[in-house]
């Protein structure tokens, strides 16, 4: 009897600390669930929008994504809804999330082709590529990715007041690319690889006849040509340096190599 009463008791006393444990548990689960989870708060779209501009004025550019991203989201249909879209993809490009904010410009373009920041969201999306752009010994996709938004906003809004600005950079990114030909085409060259050299050199003078690598690259092909033996493609290579770049650094040092063979 005894050992039937301990046995019942001890039952009671597991189901009680069940119960407890699982109120416990009930009730942690409870306060994370209110802690992750915002409180929904449904506001007007000029209280939304104002609060989300001041963050923005302030610098607090996560907080003003987040609001400006609710405005479109708790008023879709509002007039205030498309300029929330553009204004959060500048949050974003302030806060440094490139990525994020591009997402959001090609999202912007896509959804409103004919609104009248288009050519500001290419050029926001420019300038997402353009200020990760590393040196000319790396990889140059983002200059690239740079120079084609830049270009795509100068040729579809010519007059359009970021146009000057985008042209400026599209040759700073024109120059860059030509730099990464530049050192490619010198580095064969001290391989003692110089019709690739050539081919690096000629693609420069091809490709980027308007960046300011132009001379040196007519004088390292004619370099190139002379130590090939080649001396009449040289002469050729320098009468054209000579001709757009008489006087330079570059064609006294291509004629001194002539004149010195």
């Amino acid at each position: 009897m005894l050992l039937v009463e301990r046995i019942a008791n001890i039952a009671s006393l597991t189901a009680i600390t069940l119960r407890f444990f699982f109120v416990v548990l009930g009730s942690i689960l409870s306060a994370c669930s209110t802690k992750h989870t915002p409180k929904y708060v449904e506001q007007t779209v000029d209280e939304l929008y104002n609060n989300a501009y001041n963050a923005a004025l302030l610098g607090n550019f996560k907080k003003a994504a987040s609001l400006f991203d609710e405005v479109e989201r708790q008023h879709p249909y509002s007039v205030w809804a498309n300029q929330a879209q553009i204004m959060s993809a500048y949050a974003l490009y302030q806060s440094n999330k490139y990525d994020d904010a591009l997402a959001a410009l090609d999202r912007f373009i896509q959804l409103n082709p004919g609104n009248h920041n288009v050519d500001y969201a290419l050029y926001l999306k420019g300038l997402c590529y353009y200020e990760q752009i590393v040196d000319v010994e790396r990889d140059q996709k983002l200059t690239s990715e740079a120079l084609s938004s830049f270009e795509e906003l100068v040729k579809r809004f010519p007059n359009s007041k970021y146009a000057r600005d985008a042209n400026f950079k599209i040759d700073l990114a024109l120059n860059h690319l030509a730099g990464q030909e530049m050192n490619i085409g010198r580095w064969y060259m001290r391989q003692g690889q110089y019709l690739s050299a050539i081919n690096r050199f000629q693609h420069v003078i091809t490709e980027f006849d308007t960046t300011e690598q132009l001379p040196e690259a007519l004088m390292r092909m004619a370099e190139c040509y002379m130590t090939l033996g080649l001396v009449e493609e040289a002469k050729r290579t320098i009468s054209v340096l000579g001709y757009n770049d008489l006087g330079s650094k570059w064609y006294e040092h291509a004629y001194s190599l002539l004149n010195n063979d």
